[in-house]
């Protein structure tokens, strides 16, 4: 099972926290993360998954390394050259996401996430309503081991309807 970890590179020290607890969950669980790659909550939760034994792979938005150096805990680097345009690919290689703080390119993936049917689990992330849409259709936790099973169970859930 891959499980995407979104959240902004520039972030308090709070969010970074949940971030390296909630990749370190996903790998106890022997999930795979996928993440942008760079820092902040992405380096966070690389680092606790990487910690932990797990794998992680990160969706950059650079042409190559030089061009877009992954944190040090990417395992598997995926260069695009697509910039932002990745955060499409970040939340569509998961099988649910898991959003941390985060600023206009989280709010982008979120987005992207409930177009696309993907469930998203929030932790301290943006909040909206708007008429014709379901304010919680981010499912909110503020722990983040609960917040790694809920994703993993939010993911097989998915995973069982469309086999259906």
């Amino acid at each position: 099972m891959i499980i995407s970890v979104i959240g902004g590179e520039a972030c308090p020290p709070d969010a970074l926290a949940l971030a390296e607890a909630v990749g370190r969950a996903l790998a106890k669980q022997g999930v795979t993360l996928v993440c942008g790659g760079r820092g902040g909550v992405m380096e966070a939760a690389c680092r606790g998954a990487r910690g932990a034994g797990g794998h992680t792979i990160g969706i950059m938005p650079g042409h190559n390394e030089s061009e877009s150096p992954p944190n040090s805990y990417v395992e598997f680097p995926v260069f695009t050259g697509m910039g932002s345009a990745r955060n499409v690919m970040v939340v569509l290689s998961g099988e649910a996401a898991v959003a941390i703080d985060g600023s206009y390119g989280t709010l982008s993936e979120i987005a992207h996430a409930l177009i696309n049917g993907i469930p998203v689990v929030g932790l301290d992330t943006w909040d909206f309503a708007y008429h014709g849409h379901e304010a919680d259709s981010i499912v909110r936790t503020s722990d983040p081991v609960e917040a790694a099973g809920l994703a993993i169970s939010l993911a097989r859930s998915r995973g069982r309807s469309q086999e259906s």
